[in-house]
């Protein structure tokens, strides 16, 4: 089937997909984007995701490419497009296409391009039920990581290390030794209490929408938040550390720098939290 791409205005199919070699998302990365997730049909948590589009569009000086009620319906004709039943819907907004200037332009509109490829959420349960390796690696990025920019080349540099080491994640450390967060991915790890560990976002970290989402089910299970820095030498002596995504909900860590995490199979807390998670999204469905 052929797949359908939105670019500036028009539905395309997506070998057709292409934009102006001076956009400035090509030239500089001067833009932002989202990753949502896709169950069943129906977008998920649409809402919080559009919130932090806008977040991130105001901390970059972006005017946004439309409002928010015909984005929605862009998004939805994507995604009915491509028959698209479990699937990941990816937006990418950037300061348009003018001539070569690190400053920002006049009067040039945002460019807007949507894509939606099929999630195997089948695959991703199965990959749950062992957990997955992480592998540490300094945080090398800029100064605004709350900010969900398309400038990611430390994000995949990280990502690279990790998979020649045969990881599925990498989780980045400050120059203190604490965790930040993953390439792609928020880490958690499980206190001796079953108290869920985090990072606050307060420190230069992504509020990412899995992560609120796990706070919820948390407090469904009755299960303690504490949000602060944590050093790799506490997370390889956890009882459980997983971490979360859109794409991942939330994955058992079981291997950190080739040492086993507890018993080096997926927890019992992990394991309640991405059970509930998937439920969740088969609620909206």
């Amino acid at each position: 089937m052929s797949r359908t791409a939105y670019v500036n205005g028009q539905y395309v199919p997506l070998s057709e997909a292409l934009v102006n070699i001076e956009d400035r998302g090509y030239q500089f990365s001067d833009g932002v984007y989202e990753g949502i997730a896709v169950r069943h049909g129906v977008i998920c948590d649409l809402e919080p995701h559009l919130d932090r589009l806008g977040r991130s569009m105001d901390g970059i000086q972006l005017e946004a490419p439309m409002a928010r009620a015909p984005l929605r319906l862009i998004l939805k004709e994507v995604v009915r497009r491509n028959k698209t039943r479990d699937g990941f819907l990816y937006i990418q907004v950037t300061r348009g296409v003018a001539k070569r200037n690190h400053a920002f332009p006049d009067f040039v509109p945002p460019a807007l391009t949507i894509t939606c490829h099929r999630l195997d959420f089948d695959r991703l349960i199965t990959l749950a039920k062992k957990g997955v390796a992480a592998h540490s690696t300094p945080d090398i990025r800029w100064g605004r990581c709350d900010l969900k920019t398309i400038s990611l080349l430390p994000n995949i540099l990280a990502k690279q290390e990790a998979s020649v080491a045969g990881a599925f994640e990498a989780i980045m450390l400050d120059g203190d030794g604490y965790v930040t967060e993953g390439s792609s991915t928020n880490i958690w790890m499980v206190g001796a209490d079953n108290t869920l560990i985090t990072r606050s976002t307060s420190d230069n970290i992504l509020p990412g929408i899995a992560r609120h989402i796990v706070k919820e089910i948390a407090g469904e299970l009755d299960l303690s938040i504490e949000t602060r820095a944590f050093s790799l030498k506490e997370a390889l002596a956890a009882r459980e550390v997983f971490l979360t995504s859109t794409t991942s909900c939330a994955m058992p860590i079981t291997i950190i720098d080739g040492k086993k995490i507890g018993d080096g199979q997926p927890g019992k807390v992990a394991t309640a939290l991405l059970k509930s998670f998937v439920e969740r999204l088969d609620q909206q469905a």
